[in-house]
């Protein structure tokens, strides 16, 4: 079962007020990487007293906090997701801003044997794939 963002903010001792409370609560609902502004055409929907400011600040809260993870994809505006124990990559839609969240096992494994051929040990990575859908 996924936690909630209001959980962890409990869980890891972040005050909520009513306003983050509201903001946690979208994000937790979201199922795309919004960026700030998204966010917060999103919250004011259920609280037009939100400012961006708040928002923005809420956001950087829940990042340093280790409850949001920022991606700052090329070409485009950070956006946010919950940041979750699962490891996943990324595939951009270079024209619509769409991101795909992907696991490829094969790709795992041939990072690892890279980092190998290196002497290395694979502590951690990040994948991001830019791309243009293809006209079918």
């Amino acid at each position: 079962m996924k936690v909630s963002i209001e959980k962890k903010c409990i869980d890891k001792g972040v005050k909520l007020t009513e306003q983050r409370k509201i903001i946690a609560k979208i994000m937790s609902d979201t199922h795309d990487h919004p960026d700030v502004d998204e966010l917060y055409k999103r919250v004011s929907k259920i609280d037009s007293k939100i400012s961006i400011a708040t928002v923005y600040r809420t956001v950087k809260l829940f990042e340093e906090s280790g409850i949001l993870a920022k991606h700052e994809f090329k070409g485009s505006k950070a956006r946010y997701e919950e940041l979750n124990e699962s490891h996943h990559d990324h595939l951009i839609d270079v024209k619509s801003g769409e991101i795909i969240e992907f696991v490829d096992n094969e790709i795992e494994k041939l990072q690892k044997k890279i980092a190998d051929k290196y002497g290395y040990e694979l502590v951690d990575h990040k994948l991001e794939l830019y791309g243009i859908k293809k006209k079918s």
